[in-house]
């Protein structure tokens, strides 16, 4: 990526204030883009987007992707160049219990986000963030790859795989890169791997919930202990955004369509790993407990195979699923101590800058 291609570049990030977008409201602004960002009010309480006061670096617009009509107005009022559709109901558990709301949000958030894009001229890039489980997933040993059928067990899933199908089709009907001198605009999709890092109190995900009862000395209890997961620090996804949002920026007709980022194949780890790591870091034993009563169906197992981030785009994760653990309880115990967050979340960027030169 380069350092110098976001400096004074207007970029629009819907769902800004969750976690994902609020440490990609850092990291742009810290490269000196203008960000204007349209969301909800954070959906917990802790948040990093209020505790790293983002709202006072950025324009922040308080809005529902459902409300077409005060999307598009936000979006012509900034004129952005860039836009990253991150809004969301993103939890699988939570979709079994609103599966209605799901889809509304998921797929026609869509729809209103691409309907604002084509009324705004000044669009040269658009990426839309599904997640790993839009494939149709048989439980394989090996990867999915960005041609792989789409799919979804649950409505979660499902409703992410139809953000794709939405994307294709404006895509094809509006964006179509055979006409890309025509309409200049790219358009691509970002599939990610399980994210974790400091700042996420979401509910019923695994990491949040360790470091909940590790803070309350109590016992990390885990559904599905062999479950296995593209696990990874969320900047290693942002990255990948990041230098997507670049690349369809200049050359939209070659970059544009799906794309895997996720951690490399032998990364992928099961749950109860993850938990042991994460009372490890901690500084706990036997910190682990299982729960052996019935919950909603959830995927087995899950890989990514990034080949093709990695070969045209040259992206390469960074970060072992080890060090994104260690990173994320640096995080969970600096806040508990009092920390300036904001200082430590721009130092782990820092961080992670280093690591893609090699310093």
């Amino acid at each position: 990526m380069n350092d110098e291609f976001y400096r004074g570049r207007r970029v629009f990030i819907t769902g800004h204030t969750g976690f994902k977008g609020a440490w990609l409201c850092l990291w742009l602004h810290s490269l000196g883009a203008e960000v204007a960002g349209y969301a909800l009010d954070p959906p917990t309480t802790p948040n990093i987007f209020d505790i790293c006061t983002i709202g006072e670096i950025i324009t922040s617009t308080k809005g529902d992707v459902r409300d077409g009509v005060s999307l598009a107005d936000a979006m012509k009022k900034f004129r952005p160049e860039i836009v990253v559709h991150m809004a969301a109901q993103p939890l699988v558990r939570d979709s079994y219990r609103l599966p209605r709301e799901t889809y509304e949000i998921n797929v026609m958030g869509t729809v209103n986000l691409f309907e604002a894009v084509r009324a705004v001229d000044t669009v040269r890039a658009v990426v839309n963030v599904t997640t790993d489980k839009v494939y149709e997933n048989k439980e394989w040993l090996w990867g999915y790859r960005e041609n792989e059928p789409l799919g979804g067990y649950d409505p979660y899933s499902s409703s992410k795989a139809c953000s794709e199908l939405v994307t294709s089709a404006y895509r094809d009907s509006f964006f179509n890169p055979e006409h890309y001198s025509q309409h200049g605009v790219g358009v691509a999709t970002a599939r990610a791997g399980n994210v974790i890092g400091g700042g996420d109190w979401a509910v019923d995900r695994l990491v949040p919930d360790c470091i909940s009862a590790l803070s309350k000395g109590e016992k990390i209890v885990i559904r599905n202990p062999n479950a296995i997961r593209p696990w990874q620090h969320a900047l290693e996804p942002l990255h990948g955004y990041m230098l997507l949002g670049e690349k369809l920026f200049g050359e939209g007709d070659i970059f544009a369509g799906g794309w895997n980022f996720g951690p490399p194949q032998s990364e992928a780890k099961t749950v109860q790993w993850v938990a042991e790591k994460m009372a490890e870091a901690w500084g706990e034993k036997n910190a682990i407990m299982f729960d052996a009563a019935s919950h909603p169906h959830e995927a087995s197992y899950l890989k990514l195979d990034c080949s093709k981030a990695e070969n045209i785009l040259e992206w390469h994760p960074r970060w072992s699923t080890g060090e994104a653990i260690e990173k994320t309880v640096e995080w969970a115990i600096a806040y508990r101590q009092g920390a300036d967050i904001k200082e430590l979340c721009l130092r782990q960027i820092a961080e992670y800058c280093q690591s893609l030169t090699g310093n």
